[in-house]
């Protein structure tokens, strides 16, 4: 089961959770991964929280796979429609005690506060512009300034960016998925950005390792990596020998 978001872990007595979207697309279980994260949220419902990624859509999920394996489990698109309709409530963003702030993708030329997202209205399909496409789709670059995408949505922005981001709303860093990345983790604008990718051997064949970021009291952050659990054969499933290589871009 997969899904390319962290879960962020703090306090050692009682912890609390934040996935950050993209349950679904992710390989061949995207019902039982999406299941069991909403399941997990119903359950402690105080100690989890779950984001909206670019997946959680209507027309994403109808091209990478989600709604024909709804199909394919259940025969119509019940599931696949119940589900899309969750994720139109899903939050857009979070912040880790103030300090640290998590969004799906990145950062708007739109929003230049935290207060600024409050007033949006989330509850509808993730748009093709605006503030709540960039919170879904935006990518940290090294150039500075602000860059047009090649995803076709949302902008690149630089470290200037983020860190005036950061400055103005009292940020430690900012902590994102969205983006594959071979260790799982990495560290950007002089480690004022990380990305954070769960997802390991990414679409079964870039042989990269995913990773957990926790977050210790002090705000501190320390990274648990780990491979894709050993596979089964059968079911036309690819099996676990992949070459470790810079993969295709994907989105």
């Amino acid at each position: 089961m997969w899904c390319d978001q962290p879960v962020l872990t703090s306090c050692r007595v009682l912890r609390s959770y934040l996935f950050m979207g993209d349950y679904v697309d992710r390989g061949y279980y995207s019902v039982e991964c999406v299941t069991l994260v909403v399941l997990l949220k119903v359950r402690y419902r105080n100690r989890v929280t779950i984001l909206r990624g670019n997946h959680e859509s209507r027309q994403i999920t109808q091209v990478y796979g989600f709604y024909d394996e709804c199909l394919r489990k259940y025969g119509n698109a019940n599931v696949w429609k119940h589900f899309t309709e969750l994720f139109d409530y899903l939050p857009l963003a979070a912040t880790v005690d103030h300090s640290i702030f998590c969004p799906h993708g990145g950062l708007s030329p739109s929003l230049e506060n935290v207060d600024q997202i409050l007033g949006l209205e989330r509850v509808q399909e993730v748009p093709h512009e605006g503030p709540i496409c960039d919170l879904m789709w935006s990518d940290p670059d090294d150039r500075l300034g602000w860059g047009i995408s090649p995803r076709g949505a949302g902008y690149t922005f630089g470290q200037d960016i983020t860190e005036r981001f950061n400055r103005t709303n009292g940020f430690k860093f900012i902590v994102r998925a969205h983006q594959l990345v071979m260790e799982g983790y990495n560290w950007a604008h002089s480690q004022a950005l990380v990305t954070v990718f769960s997802a390991p051997n990414y679409c079964y064949r870039c042989g990269n390792m995913a990773a957990i970021m926790e977050v210790e009291e002090q705000l501190t952050a320390k990274f648990i990596q780990f491979d894709p659990a050993p596979r089964r054969g059968g079911d036309g499933m690819p099996g676990m020998q992949v070459a470790r290589r810079s993969p295709d871009y994907f989105l």
